[in-house]
This record gives C-alpha cells, sequence and structure tokens, in this order.
C-alpha cells in the first residue's frame, strides 16, 4: 500500500492499514438515484472482522491521482466472504465508477481507522440525522440497536431507498434539502431540546454534509449539552 496512492496512502500505510482486492458479482439499480453492488471481499471479513457501521475506503483514479472515499458495508457475510456497497451517485469519480461498474470489475480496498463502540448506558431513544448518502450506516445503526425506539431526520426523499424503519419504534421526519442544509438544521434545533428533556438515556448520531454535519454537532454538544460520549457525528459528503 501507498505505492500509486500518494500521501494518503503513505500516511495509511504508517498506520497498518491493509488492504485488499474487492470484485463485483452482481449490480442492482435500486433507484435512479441509488446503486447497491454486491462484492466479493478478497478476505476482508476474514482479516479485520466486522461491526455495526463497519466501512472501508475505496481507491479511485481521478484525473491521473489516487482518489479514496468511505462507504459502509452493507449486510456483511463471513462466511461467505460477501458485502453489499451502496452509493448515492452524486457527481464525481465515485459516482462514475459505480454507475458503470458490472460482475468481474476489481476494485481496491483499505480498512483503517472504523470503529463501533456501544452506548453505555444503552440508549433509551437514540436521536439519528441522516440522508441517502449515509443511510447504509444509518440502517447498520438501526440493526445493531434493534430494540431503541429512534426518531430520524432523513434530509431528502426516501421514495424507493431501502431504509429498514419500523413504524412501531422509529419516527422518520423527511426534509427537503433545502439552503445548502441550512433547513434540516434549523428543523433539528426546532424539535431537538424538547425532546431531549423526555430522554433520561439519549443517543444522538449525526452523518449529513459535513457542514451540516459539524453545524449540528457543535449544537448538540455545546448548546444543549450532551456529553462527547453521547454523541457520533460524522460529514459523509462536501456540498459544492
Amino acid at each position: 500500500m501507498g505505492q500509486g496512492r500518494g500521501w494518503e496512502g503513505a500516511v495509511l500505510r504508517l498506520m497498518r492499514a491493509k488492504d485488499f482486492t474487492l470484485t463485483v458479482t452482481d449490480a442492482e439499480d435500486v433507484t435512479p438515484h441509488y446503486r447497491r453492488l454486491r462484492l466479493s471481499d478478497g478476505g476482508l471479513l476474514a482479516a479485520a472482522g466486522v461491526h455495526p457501521t463497519m466501512w472501508v475506503r475505496l481507491w479511485f483514479e481521478n484525473a491521473g491521482r489516487p482518489h479514496q472515499r468511505a462507504y459502509t458495508l452493507v449486510d456483511p457475510d463471513p462466511a461467505t466472504g460477501t458485502f453489499g456497497l451502496e452509493f448515492a451517485l452524486h457527481e464525481g469519480r465515485a459516482g462514475d465508477w459505480a454507475r458503470a461498474a458490472e460482475p468481474g470489475d476489481t476494485i481496491g480496498a483499505t480498512v483503517q481507522g472504523t470503529g463501533f463502540q456501544h452506548p453505555d448506558p444503552a440508549p433509551s431513544r437514540l436521536f439519528a440525522v441522516a440522508d441517502p448518502a449515509s443511510l447504509p450506516a444509518l440502517n447498520s445503526l438501526l440493526d445493531a440497536l434493534d430494540t431503541v425506539p429512534a426518531t430520524i431526520w432523513f434530509e431528502g426523499g426516501t421514495e424507493g431507498l431501502p431504509l429498514r424503519t419500523d413504524p412501531a419504534r422509529h419516527e422518520l421526519r423527511t426534509v427537503p434539502r433545502r439552503d445548502a442544509g441550512a433547513h434540516l438544521v434549523a428543523e433539528v434545533r426546532r424539535a431537538l431540546p424538547g425532546l431531549l428533556r423526555s430522554t433520561p438515556a439519549p443517543y444522538v448520531w449525526i452523518a449529513c454534509d459535513t457542514a451540516t454535519t459539524r453545524a449540528l454537532s457543535s449544537y448538540v454538544r455545546k448548546d444543549l449539552a450532551v456529553a462527547k460520549q453521547r454523541v457520533n457525528a460524522l460529514g459523509y459528503w462536501r456540498a459544492t
């Protein structure tokens, strides 16, 4: 690792990251803007194990330079050495690759930096803020916290998307994307304080575009004083 992958690859090599070659075995257009691939893992799951919201870095070539993006594993199966990847098809090299991918295609992947700790004490309610790009991670989290009720703000349309929400315990609030995410921030700020007052052990999970995630994470930690170990926030893409 590192050769042909610039400074990012060199840094990951120093951090003892592990490299694998994935092979596409199946491809499905879930919606015109959301694509699912199934891949054989090249030994990845046996070497790295599996945990909720687990992600890998995929390597693409972009104008002759290495380019990496992180994607959450969908339904990883160590027994067969397979997992899915789902792509919200934004413009860019990763989206272009996913659109064209077909069985037999290969791509390099690196495992480094992924991890998950179950909240302790267990949440009495989950508060999640997500969008199509982070949907695989949201689904993995809902699977892991399978008995925990949740309030979910989801930015963008949900028609046709594989949301693993259960109306019996999950309240889904869809929010249109407006003003570069500012509308979502306002909706969460309007509702979350009152909801937190009736939640003895909250867990807040935020995974949207980088600017929105940063704004909401700061608000939850500083203004609402939610303990940092009860907040997990990660920007999934950059608005341009």
